[in-house]
């Protein structure tokens, strides 16, 4: 058996394999939908076209969770890759977490309908891109663990890039805000927005730090 052979995680297991392919699939979906939603809202408001844009990440979402608990399932019932069995449990979940994060900012959008002026609108934009890339580098990531694991460290460094673009944007769109003449009530709570934004590319990080142990334990 070669080393390439070896480090693919799946061989006998085509089945989790589908389902992990399949969950990774909905986040990157998500991270669509997400961006459009954000873009959509900047625009016109929480309008209908919105409306279309938080129900799919709802789905997506909800779907994801459907298939993680499958996965989990799968691995304990039919005792599958029991070396690596904690480690993949451990990345699902904490991807799973992106999904709630697209899914709570946007909520928090239709419900609070906050004001957002023009001149902040090139950053929230910004912001949201560059969280987006920061999860997409992500799920490459993600993907290159259970077949190239010796890869991972290519996307996770894209991440690390992102996310510190997204913190320079972050900190000076709040700068921005507070020194506008706002009220304070109000600039809170763009502020507060801004700061979900950014949670995304934040717990992108957080992720890929555990993801590039992982992928060290599966290549030694």
């Amino acid at each position: 058996m070669n080393r390439m052979s070896k480090l693919r995680l799946f061989s006998r297991t085509k089945d989790l394999e589908s389902q992990i392919d399949e969950f990774l699939d909905k986040l990157s979906e998500a991270s669509v939908m997400f961006r459009l939603g954000v873009r959509t809202y900047l625009k016109e408001g929480a309008n209908g076209e919105f409306d279309v844009k938080l129900k799919a990440v709802n789905t997506l979402e909800s779907n994801a969770d459907g298939l993680r608990r499958n996965i989990e399932k799968e691995l304990y019932t039919h005792t599958l890759i029991p070396d690596a069995r904690g480690d993949v449990l451990g990345l699902i979940e904490t991807l799973d977490h992106l999904l709630s994060l697209f899914e709570g900012t946007l909520w928090a959008l239709a419900i609070e309908k906050p004001e957002i002026a023009k001149e902040f609108e090139s950053g929230f934009r910004k912001l949201t891109n560059m969280v987006v890339q920061a999860s997409d580098a992500l799920v490459l990531g993600a993907r290159s663990f259970f077949r190239t694991p010796h890869m991972v460290g290519d996307y996770n460094h894209k991440v690390m890039i992102y996310e510190k673009e997204a913190d320079k944007i972050s900190t000076q769109l709040k700068l921005d805000i507070f020194g506008s003449e706002l009220d304070l009530a109000h600039k809170a709570q763009l502020r507060n927005f801004v700061e979900q934004i950014d949670n995304v590319a934040d717990w992108a990080e957080d992720v890929a730090d555990r993801l590039a142990i992982y992928a060290i334990k599966r290549t030694v």
